[in-house]
């Protein structure tokens, strides 16, 4: 579900000190070189160890967490009122610059080369060619400015999510052994068994999960498999979240579409509606009657999936915890 909206003129800038060249299946460590293999396949190559870091705002979440900071990210950074984006977990904007364009996919060229970037980091999803958050031609002007480097994001399960993220934080330098991430770890199993053991109950009860959002062009209701995190609560917890019938594959197959005036077609008992920006709150879909229609809607039984939030430990225990809390808010009602 992550549309890549429009394009931007791209700009001719001068080349960094790291190489990059299509080297799948392995890492060339020479000498006292740097050398990573990213999910793309591509081989990275520096004289040393890249320290100047920008990445989309998740991955740049999910590096923090593991112990790498960056100088600069891009994607959804501040929220209107000052706060941080939760796409941005840890991050402290005031310590990062952003370099993020004017549209959906853009980066400011300009204060992107004016850090002296040695890797750009973002996410990568199988069924598009390019980065998450960099529309193509945005993506070719950066790639002149800066090696980049792909963590695949779909067709896998939240945890090895986050292995991936965990190795490339180690392959930067971050002390991912150290006694915090470990930490982090135990309070993300522990928070995998709260939904564990709620999925074991809903289950009993014969209750279910709809995953939903809205814009006002559409209602939409979320494919589980297709995303790491809800494949996970589904498959490895337990969590009785529904599949649609009809997802829309040439999007991804990550959900299926649905004009609002079929907006209450799924039943569900708990409505985990989609939290981004992008997304309608629940108070807005109700304004539509069809939805507010909806037993779960008309009762106000939500809970929020925070759908891009960072690969790591840190950032998904306390997620799941929250949703734990909110589900069993929801339960005891």
């Amino acid at each position: 579900m992550r549309h890549k909206i429009r394009a931007a003129t791209a700009l001719l800038v001068a080349v960094g000190s790291l190489t990059a060249c299509a080297s799948p299946g392995q890492d060339d460590q020479a000498g006292t070189g740097w050398s990573y293999t990213d999910d793309r396949g591509i081989t990275l190559n520096a004289d040393k160890r890249p320290e100047r870091i920008v990445a989309q705002v998740s991955s740049a979440g999910a590096l923090k967490d593991f112990g790498v900071n960056v100088v600069g990210a891009f994607g959804p950074l501040v929220r209107d009122d000052g706060s941080t984006e939760p796409e941005a977990g840890s991050i402290d904007p005031r310590q990062v610059t952003d370099v993020t364009g004017p549209g959906y996919g853009e980066v400011n060229l300009e204060r992107l080369t004016s850090l002296k970037p040695e890797l750009l980091v973002s996410g990568k999803y199988a069924e598009f060619p390019g980065l998450w958050h960099l529309v193509q031609d945005q993506e070719d002007a950066v790639k002149r400015i800066v090696p980049t480097a792909g963590v695949v994001q779909s067709g896998i399960a939240l945890p090895e999510a986050i292995r991936k993220y965990k190795e490339l934080a180690r392959a930067l330098g971050g002390d991912v052994d150290s006694q915090r991430v470990k930490a982090d770890e135990d309070r993300f199993n522990a928070a995998a068994q709260r939904l564990r053991d709620i999925g074991t109950r809903m289950r009993a009860e014969g209750k279910s999960i709809l995953a939903v959002g809205g814009t006002k062009e559409e209602y939409f209701v979320v494919v589980p498999a297709r995303n790491p995190d809800l494949d996970y609560y589904v498959k490895e917890l337990g969590l009785p979240i529904t599949t649609p019938q009809n997802p829309d594959v040439a999007g991804g197959g990550y959900f299926e579409r649905l004009s609002w005036e079929k907006a209450n077609a799924y039943p569900g008992d708990v409505l985990l509606w989609d939290a981004r920006p992008a997304s309608m709150k629940p108070e807005q879909m109700k304004e539509n009657p069809v939805f507010a229609s909806h037993p779960a809607a008309a009762a106000n039984r939500f809970v929020e999936w925070d759908a891009v939030a960072p690969m790591s430990y840190a950032s998904y225990a306390g997620i799941m915890n929250k949703l734990a809390d909110q589900l069993e808010t929801q339960l005891a009602r």
